[in-house]
Formats: structure tokens, sequence, C-alpha cells
């Protein structure tokens, strides 16, 4: 006889994980079912080589909903957030542009290059603030359909123009701008300083597979900017233990809720009877029930490989399979026999506890775009790097560290041949980008581990690698992510939902999608 539960949540990552914890909060039987042997998904940490702990896919953390950390008590499960407080973007001439907590110091580093651009930093910063002050209230709430004219949704709809409204006539110029604009052309509205607004504009390609000058990757720049860490706009953190220690406080609050957590459990199938879930058969053919099922895989899986694409609108299979969920980041993590020098500014100090943009202009950016727009990885990419163990020396052993390095741009299609084959490539065209500014990295690397889009895929299972589990373009945002009409977490088969990333609010350790969809869950419950 087949087990049965109130609710199973298929997938273990961390919106997985924060749906389940919310769903026994309120009381209900709740199973998680992860692939994996390992809770997280894609916000894990794995001992790739004996002694070093890798945050294997994503890296840093800073999205991740105070209300969440608070409701779940996740301190007490033993998150620990330590701050990456710094940014350093070293040049080819042998200078750099530094941005750290000290903000005289900030303003010194960029006054070297423009004393106009250092007094404008400052003003931009405030600007953001308050940009992510103004977005932070659509992260918390169900995105309201309005093609409805529910009073429900007409209520939500008015609530939602009165904030804008009342957000004043400068800040709703400055979001359109942001919501419109490529990155690089609003911060050139800011600065003049060519390094400063690639590594600024740099957030705005961050997963995407867009360019610094593509219209729409300003607002991934601002969906970057809206992270908090205790009250703290913009402040981005690293987990102790890596980004797997978000993952397994998440998962000791769910289980001290209640909650049973299996690992090495793929589910091959949802089952449905007259329009309904009614439990999971995993790949071994186990049967399990439950009254409700929740996905937190992307759309594509969901949709078009759990259940049979038959029980669906065509309207939303049509929306499904058009879903943009094309990879183009790769990462490549190190095991270093010592600490890496940087030739800009060599020696131990603060650059090396935040992270290190290889980003010497936008043009640079831009190119290694144009070689991704072509099916080739890019051959002096952008890297986005940090140094885990000298925040949390945990993490490699006593004298070594461990450097994680996001790269783009990575094409999940690749226009000639395969990525078994040109991996290797890959990693070697990281390192040697990396050795032009860390003269000493290649003498004391002792492993290298370089994961492209496909290998995201393989392993994790996000469709085509794509980080966000879909891009976070204007056509894929609030109540058209992932589907117009299918964006408040429910699908057409009842007691079947869905809580990933490509749900509102997007990508990034938030949690947001979750706990957003535990809520929508619960008010159907409650009917």
């Amino acid at each position: 006889m087949a087990k049965r539960y109130d609710a199973i949540v298929i997938g273990g990552g961390h919106n997985g994980l924060v749906n389940a914890a919310y769903l026994s909060r309120a009381g209900l039987k709740t199973l998680v079912l992860e692939q994996r042997h390992v809770l997280g998904g894609a916000t894990v940490s794995e001992e790739i080589y004996p002694g070093f702990k890798f945050s294997v896919f994503s890296y840093v953390v800073s999205l991740m909903r105070p209300e969440i950390i608070r409701e779940l008590q996740l301190v007490r499960h033993g998150l620990t957030m330590l701050p990456l407080e710094s940014t350093i973007t070293p040049l080819p001439d042998g200078r750099y542009i530094y941005r750290g907590p000290d903000s005289a110091a900030t303003f010194r580093s960029i006054s070297q290059f423009s004393t106009r651009d250092a007094e404008a930093y400052r003003e931009y910063s405030y600007a953001m603030y308050h940009m992510a002050k103004a977005v932070k209230y659509i992260l918390g709430i169900r995105p309201p359909d309005p093609t409805s004219f529910h009073p429900r949704e007409l209520l939500a709809l008015l609530k939602l123009g009165k904030h804008f409204l009342s957000l004043g006539e400068e800040n709703i110029y400055t979001l359109v701008k942001l919501m419109t604009m490529s990155s690089a052309d609003f911060l050139e509205e800011w600065f003049e300083t060519d390094p400063l607004v690639a590594t600024l504009s740099a957030s705005g390609i961050i997963g995407t597979f867009l360019g610094p000058r593509s219209p729409g990757s300003a607002y991934v720049l601002l969906h970057h900017y809206m992270g908090e860490i205790d009250g703290v706009f913009r402040a981005w953190g690293f987990a102790r233990g890596g980004t797997g220690g978000v993952a397994e406080a998440i998962a000791s609050a769910a289980r001290g809720l209640g909650a049973e957590l299996r690992t090495d459990a793929p589910v091959a199938e949802v089952r449905t009877r007259n329009g309904r879930a009614t439990g999971v058969v995993l790949a071994d053919g186990e049967e399990i029930e439950a009254g409700l099922v929740v996905s937190s895989l992307d759309p594509k899986l969901t949709f078009l490989k759990l259940v049979d694409p038959e029980q669906l609108p065509s309207d939303l299979v049509g929306a499904v399979r058009n879903f943009d969920t094309y990879g183009s980041s790769g990462k490549v993590n190190l095991a270093l026999d010592a600490a890496p020098d940087l030739s800009c500014l060599p020696g131990d100090g603060p650059h090396l506890r935040g992270a290190i943009s290889i980003s010497p202009s936008v043009a640079y950016i831009e190119r290694a775009y144009d070689d991704a727009k072509y099916g080739r990885f890019s051959k002096q990419p952008y890297i986005d790097i940090i140094l885990p163990s000298m925040i949390d020396p945990d993490m490699a052993p006593p004298g070594k560290h461990v450097m994680s390095c996001f790269v783009q741009y990575a094409p999940y299609q690749l226009a000639e041949g395969t990525w078994d084959e040109q991996r290797e490539a890959f990693g070697v065209a990281v390192v040697d980008t990396l050795a032009e500014y860390i003269p000493n990295l290649k003498d004391i690397i002792l492993h290298r581990q370089v994961l492209s889009p496909w290998d995201i895929e393989q392993t994790i299972g996000l469709s085509s690698g794509n980080i966000f589990q879909g891009e976070l373009s204007l056509s894929q945002l609030f109540f058209l992510r992932p589907a117009p009409g299918y964006a408040q977490y429910r699908t057409p088969i009842h007691g079947y939902y869905q809580c990933g990333s490509a749900t509102h609010p997007g990508g990034g350790i938030s949690g947001a999608p979750g706990k957003l969809a535990a809520m929508e869950i619960l008010k159907d419950l409650r009917k």
C-alpha cells in the first residue's frame, strides 16, 4: 500500500525546503523528495577535493528574505551570515578600483579616476537604496492578475498602484529607466569612469543571456541590488559552511517542524485523477500518495515532464515551451595551495575577503557576450570571484584556499562540439584570464572543477543550466512568470502547485517563491 502524506514537495532546493517548512508549520504532514544524495539543489557545499569544501553552484547570499530567517528561526538552526563587504576591480595597467565599507576609502579610490564619479557614487548608492526599498514591496506579494475582474485581484492591483504612486515623481522616473534600459546605458548617466561602469553593470548580466548594452539588463542590476542582510540593502554575504549552510539550516528547521526529507529519490511522474494531483511515482516505481503536490523544479520539468502536457491548456503548454531558460553561466572552482597574489595589490588584505571582479571595461564584457551570441564560450570572460576560505577558514585546510569563480559567458548550446569536448578548454580560458591579474595562480592550483550550463543541467536538473530557472527579462517577470495567468503558484491541475525560482519574484537565494507558494496553498486549504 502506498504511503500517504498531506503534501509532497518535489525538489530539495532552498525554495522547496522553505515551502515544506511553512507547510509543516501549518500542521501538514509533508515529504520532500530530492533526486541527489544531498539537499540544497544549487545551494550546496560539497567536498570535491579532499579537505576543500566548495560552494559548487551558487556562491553568495543577499536576497534571502529576513522574514523567512526570522519566522523559521534559521539562526537557531545554524545559519550564520558573514559579510562580503568589498569589491576590487583589477585593471591591466596595474591600477584598481576598490569599493569597501569605508566610504572615505572608496571615495579616494574612485577619485583617482574621477572626482566627479567619486561624488556621484554616493548619490547613486542613495538612489539605488531607495529603488531597492521601493521594489522590496513586490518581493513579498503574490502577483495580481491584471486580466481578472475578481474583487481580490482589483484590490491587489489598486494597492500595487498606490504603492508605486507613493514613490514620488523622481523615483518613478528612475524605476522606469531601470525596467527598460541597459545596465551600461543607465550607469553612464551617472559615471564617466569605464571600469567603474563595467563593474557595476556586470550585476545586470549575471545569470542572463544579455550583454551590458542589452535593454532590460538594468532590471537585473536592480534585482541583485535588492539584497538585504540585517536590514542593510546591497549587503552581500557568505553563509558559514558555504551556500550549503543555508540549505542545511532550512532543512533543519523543516525537520524540526515535522517535515520528512528524502534524498536519492528522483520523481518520475506526478499522478493525477479527474484533474487533481493524487501523489507521485518515483523513478524506481515507488508510489506515494498526497493530497497536494508542489514542484520546485523549473516550468519545463513541472509542466512538460512530470505531467502529461495533454492534461494542460494549450496556451500554458505553448508559453512554457517558449519560456526562456537558456543557460549562459559557468562556474570554475579552484583548490589552492596558497593565497592568490594580485599584481595590482600584492599580499594579504581585506580585498581578498571581498569580491574580485574581472571587468576592466564595458567593451571587454560586451566582447565576451559577442562570443556567446555565436555559440562560443568567452575567451576572455567576465569573472566574479570570491575566496570563501578567507571569510570562513573551515572551507579549506590551514594555509590553503578555495576560489569560487562565476563566469559569463558559457552558452548552453555550442556552435561547434559538445561541452564534454570543450569543458577543459573553457577552464583553461578562465585560468589564463585570471593569471593576467594573479601571476602566482597557475603555480598554486591543486584542483580545478569546471561546470558548464550542460553540467549544471545534468547534475541538478536546471533546464539548459539556467541558474534562475528562466531569464529575468521583462516578458518573464511578475504576473508573466512563468506564464500569463499562471503566476500565482497554482497550476490547472487541482492540488498541483509550483514554488521554484521560475515563479515570482525570481532567482537568487531568497526563499520568497517557496514561502509565497506556501501561503497560497494554505489559503486554498482554508477555503
